[in-house]
């Protein structure tokens, strides 16, 4: 096990799952108060979405990016924020014979377009989604190709930021060991496995121990599964000598019937961590870790 352990708490996503949950972070204030809430709780690094305020729907909007990093950091200047870049690689096929007359909901841009705001922010981190996926069980795709990748991999280096590279299934980390490999990554490189999205790779034992086989020897990796199994992959990933991800983005209950705040997830994956023999990493630490100046 690693003597300090990363806790990422990802406070809100970008799922339809608004209506699922009673107080879901929406707007710029409340998605930085649920980043504030976690990090008071332990968590390391706070992995923020942003909602359209309106709809609550997914948004790439450069100022509601700002307002939450700017009302995280007038209240904690510690805590690592790591902003996501999966927003715009979002493709919804037409339905029966009609496949190239895209549904709503679709919206796939550039590499450029796709990281403005890491440009204009300068994240410590952001997310590098490593592969398309069918994504659910309708028509949505999630889409990125080898040539996106690479450029977008670029265009994060040149910004300062470290990419977290996101991994839904085995192909995902097979591409990313390329970038690894071709440069294009800093070390030490860092690596989320993302468990249990329909359709990438399920969330079981054997999975997890198989992608953790997989990684560089000087990799920094981290993973997650989604739903009921949360707790079970915070549990497999320390004892694997891996860092952790909880929060609504992933998971909204505590327990049976119980919905979750980030905080209280948070406070759990403490407590499980702990039970477990090691510690939590404050933000300090993790910078260590991940090789990251403030």
């Amino acid at each position: 096990m690693q003597p300090k352990v990363i806790i990422t708490c990802a406070v809100t996503g970008a799922g339809d799952t608004v209506a699922k949950h009673p107080t879901i972070p929406v707007t710029p204030e409340q998605i930085a108060n649920a980043a504030l809430e976690a990090a008071s709780s332990g968590a390391t690094v706070v992995h923020c979405h942003v909602r359209d305020p309106k709809t609550g729907k997914g948004s790439r909007r450069v100022d509601l990016y700002r307002e939450v990093m700017e009302r995280i950091r007038a209240r904690n200047t510690e805590v690592i924020i790591n902003l996501t870049a999966g927003m715009g690689g979002d493709l919804v096929i037409g339905d029966g014979e009609r496949p190239m007359e895209f549904g709503a909901g679709t919206d796939v841009v550039g590499p450029l377009e796709r990281l403005f705001h890491v440009k204009e922010l300068r994240p410590e981190i952001c997310t590098l989604d490593c592969g398309s996926l069918n994504f659910g069980d309708g028509n949505g795709l999630v889409v990125q190709t080898p040539t996106q990748l690479r450029e977008q991999a670029r265009l994060i280096k040149s910004y300062g930021t470290k990419p977290e590279m996101e991994i839904f299934d085995s192909g995902n980390l097979w591409f990313a060991n390329q970038l690894v490999k071709e440069g294009l990554i800093d070390g030490p490189p860092l690596y989320q496995l993302c468990l249990g999205i329909p359709w990438g790779a399920p969330y079981n034992p054997e999975t997890m121990v198989y992608q953790k086989s997989q990684l560089p020897a000087d990799a920094v990796w981290a993973s997650f599964a989604i739903g009921r199994q949360e707790f079970h992959a915070v549990a497999q990933a320390v004892l694997l000598g891996g860092h952790v991800r909880v929060g609504l983005e992933d998971n909204l209950y505590l327990d049976k019937g119980v919905f979750a705040s980030n905080g209280s997830l948070t406070e759990k994956a403490v407590k499980l961590i702990e039970m477990l023999g090691t510690k939590v990493a404050t933000p300090q630490e993790g910078r260590a870790i991940l090789g990251l100046e403030k």
